[in-house]
């Protein structure tokens, strides 16, 4: 694939980079090794001031990087501008708690003793070069969540994009240099994903993180494991989105709408499957499905637009197939399903909902990355359950209800690394974000997040011996 931007709404490529030759890579490993070396010694306190300037200078030059993300990859530019501030909110965010996140532990003294100490504690060291993978579809902050808290625990990071997001990932690595980084602190590296083994094998790297899909986490995860690095992978998800008797049925249809749609559809933790007790699906369909087919779909640049163009053909394609999959199988498209009309350019697609989607559909178990909805009716909270947890994904859950015996039932039961109870999920710098089964493993986000890409270290000295 080549490194380009190439506008979703046209289809016209604007600009091509080269990607960068082994001399090139070569000059930013050593770099990056050269400057983890002593980025480590420096304080919390001095790398805040740093990532503190970086959110400064995101905040000034939102409507900038916005309308880059839009051009390159699509998303409506109010999205846009919205991912921008997030990504501000999360430096500083990590600016302001690292130094507690990371503090020393100390255990029980009598624990200490029993272990023939004076004194232990355990302390996290940064582990140095982490690689990061990253994917297009929210090309700003899959990456700055992972940045900020890496860089406020001492680490470096080699930043590999998506090569139909090269303004963008080069403006991320122009970003913290601006912001006061060191030399070598956080780089883009413009290769194509062919290149990705050769660095990860680097002894010079000492972990790796990627969002993305499962065959690009499986290829990551595979190298990772042969050299013995640590990796941290989140990857698809087919998250299920419960609608129980006794929800708000008006308000749990109009944030579906919102659920399935944010980002044009491309989002791992988008609501895809809608699984409604029989007694209100009926109303609850009436209303997700004419109000997805009253979304605007059109230029993302444009204010009034709800849906702008997937961001590749490639995408788009996909998409096509498991829809005329689950039609050919009986499925009913209640809206949409199809390229929208007047588009002869792009790659836009209709708000979709599909009925009577059963076993045996690819839509059933594939993640439908875009602006794709299906739905299932059944008897009770135990199919309900059963459903949600009949897919090889599980990332994130939803649950609308007011009992509060099916909360503690789902949250128990449902197999995903989060539920979100009477409302759509979302990642938020406070929570830990991550799946289980083919979503992936480790977390983002959060004291977790922050330490995913530490070493955790046991400082024990002898009872016999003074303390320090």
């Amino acid at each position: 694939m080549p490194i380009a931007t190439v506008d979703p709404t046209t289809g016209r490529t604007l600009r091509t980079f080269d990607a960068l030759d082994e001399a090139g890579v070569e000059r930013r490993l050593a770099d990056a090794a050269r400057t983890a070396a002593e980025y480590r010694r420096t304080t919390f306190a001095q790398r805040a001031a740093l990532l503190i300037r970086a959110a400064e200078l995101l905040e000034a030059e939102t409507e900038d990087i916005a309308r880059t993300m839009t051009t390159e990859m699509g998303k409506p530019l109010a999205a846009a501008r919205a991912e921008a501030a997030k990504c501000a909110k999360a430096m500083r965010w990590y600016a302001a708690r690292a130094e507690s996140l990371l503090a020393d532990e100390h255990p029980d003294q009598a624990d200490v003793r029993d272990a023939g100490a004076a004194t232990a504690r355990v302390v996290y060291r940064p582990l140095g070069v982490v690689l990061a993978v990253m994917p297009w579809n929210f090309p700003l902050w899959q990456v700055v969540r992972f940045a900020a808290p890496a860089l406020m625990a001492g680490n470096v990071g080699l930043l590999k994009h998506a090569s139909n997001v090269p303004q963008t990932a080069l403006y991320l690595g122009e970003l913290f240099q601006r912001a006061g980084f060191p030399r070598g602190c956080f780089q883009t590296l413009l290769i194509g994903s062919a290149a990705v083994e050769d660095v990860l094998r680097d002894p010079r790297v000492a972990a790796a993180t990627l969002t993305g899909s499962e065959p690009a986490g499986r290829a990551v995860a595979s190298v990772a494991g042969d050299v013995v690095k640590k990796t941290v992978l989140e990857l698809g998800g087919s998250d299920p989105y419960i609608v129980m008797p006794s929800a708000d049925i008006a308000k749990a249809a109009a944030t579906a709408v919102t659920a399935r749609v944010q980002n044009n559809g491309q989002s791992c933790i988008a609501a895809k499957r809608f699984i409604v007790h029989t007694d209100v699906y009926d109303e609850f369909t009436e209303r997700f499905t004419a109000a997805m087919a009253d979304l605007t779909v059109g230029d993302p640049m444009q204010e009034s637009t709800d849906v702008g163009p997937l961001a590749t053909e490639a995408g788009r394609k996909d998409l096509e197939e498991l829809v005329d999959d689950a039609v050919r199988q009986g499925a009913t498209a209640l809206c949409g399903g199809r390229r929208p009309p007047g588009f002869d350019q792009g790659w836009f697609y209709e708000p979709t909902v599909l009925a009577g989607v059963t076993p045996g559909m690819r839509i059933d178990q594939e993640e439908a990355f875009g602006p794709v909805a299906t739905l299932y009716r059944v008897a009770d909270l135990d199919e309900a359950v059963q459903r949600a947890n009949d897919t090889p994904f599980g990332l994130s859950s939803n649950l609308w209800t007011r009992d509060e015996d099916d909360i503690a039932q789902v949250a128990r039961d449902v197999q995903a690394g989060g539920v979100f109870v009477n409302g759509m999920t979302a990642s938020h710098p406070a929570l830990p974000f991550g799946g289980v089964k083919r979503s992936g493993y480790g977390r983002e986000l959060s004291g977790h997040g922050i330490r995913e890409f530490c070493n955790a270290t046991t400082i024990w000295q002898a009872a016999d011996q003074d303390a320090p």
